[in-house]
């Protein structure tokens, strides 16, 4: 744990959030996992009532002004609860970074504030059937109508899709537009238009109501659309931010949770006379597995630095991309060594390491899968590299060789 480097302020917040963490009911996690709840409203209605959603968002609309290095410290505590319960606390802040970056105060004062208080719920339609990382490839429409919009299209993987009062929808505005300059983010109430065609059945992270939306002629007032027509672009890239961050921080707190049950089940547990701590085959997978989630969280918590500070928002791009991969990975390998841990019985429902892991597998895939996570990191180093090239900042290592001087020996093509 990184408590030590907490300011006493956050501190607190982290107690706060622990205390609410502990209010959650065990039958809403188990109904939700069991798909016997689809939506839990209460859960979120009770964030709101101790003014823990959106926190980085101004105090007049419900935030408390926190800061990313805040809020990756709740993220990480709601974690523990579930997949599904940490992305439905997480989408309050995701979809609100769009209102409150780019909306009008009309829009903050209709969705953001009313969020915030548990008195609107929201998710966010990204993904269409016919794709999910070629976004800029978006089918769903939206044609003028006087001061409005027809919307038509599908969008899936909505969670949220069961339950949400509101939709953030991205749409293509101008079909003969390049794509990055063809689509316009909206605000879409549930009503006239809006239809959840599909419930998905899923393999983890149940009961958020993840479905199909289709946008049957749904007309959306102008005063809903955020930002510029045709501007959605620089929204989508500064959504990337809170839909990585959640991910990254999320993650920490299940596949924290796994290691602490694994780890004290090994102290009770007993083999040949001891308890299976002793063995090495044990003991350092739990070492190895402590190691992935401190280097996972100083990533994420690093990267929380740099949006906070407003360093360069390519590098900070790579940074988050760089904590959504590493800590989703890090997730996945921690619970798998916690299940190797407790042998047979971490496969049964009796511990909720079978749970754990069914979650975990989703959080490489959404908010951007990680190779796609690659492609960004990559890109934004051979930027970053190109920049250093022609301004140096540090030492010329290269010449740091014996032989360096010998030009004919270095040949390019």
């Amino acid at each position: 744990m990184f408590e030590h480097l907490d300011t006493p302020e956050q501190k607190a917040l982290r107690e706060e959030v622990r205390d609410f963490v502990r209010w959650v009911p065990r039958d809403l996690v188990l109904d939700m996992d069991a798909e016997r709840v689809t939506y839990p409203r209460e859960f979120l209605q009770e964030a709101a009532r101790r003014n823990l959603l959106g926190l980085r968002f101004p105090e007049k609309f419900g935030g408390r002004g926190l800061s990313w290095s805040d809020e990756v410290i709740a993220l990480e505590e709601v974690g523990v609860l579930s997949m599904s319960l940490s992305c439905l606390y997480s989408l309050p802040t995701i979809v609100g970074e769009a209102i409150d970056k780019f909306g009008t105060e009309d829009q903050k004062e209709r969705f953001l504030k009313p969020t915030l208080e548990g008195k609107l719920t929201t998710a966010e339609a990204l993904t269409e059937p016919r794709g999910g990382s070629d976004f800029f490839g978006s089918t769903t429409v939206a044609v003028r109508d006087g001061n409005g919009y027809r919307l038509k299209g599908q969008k899936r993987f909505v969670v949220g899709a069961e339950g949400a009062d509101y939709f953030m929808v991205y749409a293509k505005t101008d079909p003969d537009a390049p794509p990055h300059q063809s689509l316009s983010v909206f605000l879409v109430e549930r009503g006239p238009g809006v239809k959840v065609e599909y419930v998905y059945g899923l393999m983890g992270t149940r009961g958020g109501g993840a479905g199909r939306l289709v946008f049957d002629d749904c007309y959306v007032p102008g005063e809903n659309m955020v930002g510029e027509e045709n501007g959605a672009a620089p929204i989508f890239y500064q959504m990337m931010i809170p839909e990585r961050m959640t991910s990254a921080a999320g993650v920490i707190g299940t596949a924290r949770a796994a290691l602490e049950v694994a780890a004290r089940y090994s102290t009770r547990r007993k083999a040949f006379g001891k308890t299976i701590n002793r063995f090495q085959a044990v003991s350092f997978a739990v070492a190895d597995s402590l190691a992935l989630l401190d280097a996972a969280r100083g990533l994420v918590y690093g990267a929380a630095k740099a949006v906070d500070s407003g360093a360069d928002p390519s590098y900070c791009r790579r940074l988050v991309s760089e904590a959504k991969k590493f800590s989703t990975e890090a997730a996945w390998q921690v619970v798998n060594n916690a299940m190797q841990v407790m042998g047979g019985i971490g496969y049964t429902n009796v511990y909720p390491i079978e749970r754990f892991l069914r979650d975990v597998r989703l959080a490489m895939i959404w908010t951007g899968t990680n190779e796609i996570m690659n492609l960004i990191i990559q890109h934004e180093y051979y930027r970053e590299l190109e920049k250093r090239i022609s301004s140096p900042v540090s030492r010329d290592v290269e010449s740091d060789a014996h032989e360096a001087e010998r030009e004919e020996e270095k040949v390019y093509e």
